[in-house]
């Protein structure tokens, strides 16, 4: 036969489980319990707000970057480009072959046109020296072109005979019969225009001599050693010595050729001026 369980007997149990359970140690700290932690709210910093001068100041900004971009649109607009180009100044040179060159028949904004830029576009035609521009507003351009004068000619390397300038330039062809001083470099065999370099002492004393016996100057050449002579049409030979102080060395020729009588083969050395020397046949 089967005992029952008193209906109060769980309770009793577990009651003495609690009555059975240690109690904690004298001086042992117990842990409370853990407590949630409040939810935090981000805190934001103050909102600094822009001074009377910043805003001013970025305003100006807008206004001007805006008032710049309007402006090169509209410099650039077909009503500012080049519709007209006048050239004055040439006279070796084909006004076709030079404003093609320039890129001015195309038409370009005249706010980007710059005489320098026409001038590095030129460089290649020989009696070109140097080019203004001057821009008419709206659309007008005026080319004013400075050509290269001749002061002498010189035969290359084929035997044709080239105008050359006072810097030794070679502008080009010139006929034979030009009445102009011819140019002979001694050193000239390994080079093909020697005048820019080496000989470039007989252009510029071509280009000093004076209107008293210009005309009568046949060849203007020099040595190896700068030495620099110029032989008339009579013929007559005057040794200038280096191209310096030629003011008194043409004085000197002057003087000779007006007071003296001097026979074809005559050479005279007026590399001092004063002390004149003469070789070849006598004064008469």
């Amino acid at each position: 036969m089967s005992r029952r369980r008193p209906l109060n007997e769980a309770p009793t149990r577990a009651r003495a489980t609690l009555e059975r359970a240690p109690a904690p140690a004298r001086g042992v700290r117990t842990a409370p319990p853990r407590e949630r932690a409040a939810p935090t709210t981000p805190v934001r910093a103050p909102r600094r707000l822009l001074g009377p001068f910043a805003k001013i100041t970025i305003a100006l900004g807008v206004l001007a970057t805006t008032i710049g971009l309007a402006g090169e649109w509209a410099l650039h607009q077909p009503f500012l480009s080049v519709q007209h180009v006048q050239v004055t100044g040439l006279r070796h040179e084909s006004a076709a072959s030079v404003l093609a060159a320039t890129g001015l028949s195309s038409h370009p904004a005249m706010f980007d046109l710059s005489s320098s830029a026409v001038q590095q576009r030129l460089a290649s035609f020989p009696w070109i020296e140097h080019v203004t521009l001057t821009k008419h507003w709206p659309s007008t351009v005026v080319l004013n072109v400075r050509e290269r004068s001749p002061v002498a000619v010189a035969f290359d390397t084929r035997h044709q005979l080239h105008y050359v300038d006072v810097t030794g330039h070679d502008l080009g062809v010139a006929p034979l019969g030009a009445n102009l001083p011819t140019l002979v470099f001694a050193g000239a065999r390994g080079s093909t225009w020697p005048f820019l370099h080496a000989g470039r002492s007989t252009a510029y004393v071509a280009s000093q001599l004076p209107r008293a016996f210009s005309s009568q100057v046949s060849v203007i050449s020099e040595d190896a050693t700068g030495v620099v002579t110029i032989r008339l049409t009579t013929p007559v030979s005057f040794i200038l010595g280096p191209p310096t102080n030629l003011r008194a060395k043409f004085v000197s020729i002057a003087s000779v050729i007006a007071h003296s009588t001097l026979v074809a083969g005559d050479v005279v050395d007026v590399s001092v001026p004063g002390a004149l020397a003469v070789t070849g046949p006598a004064l008469k």
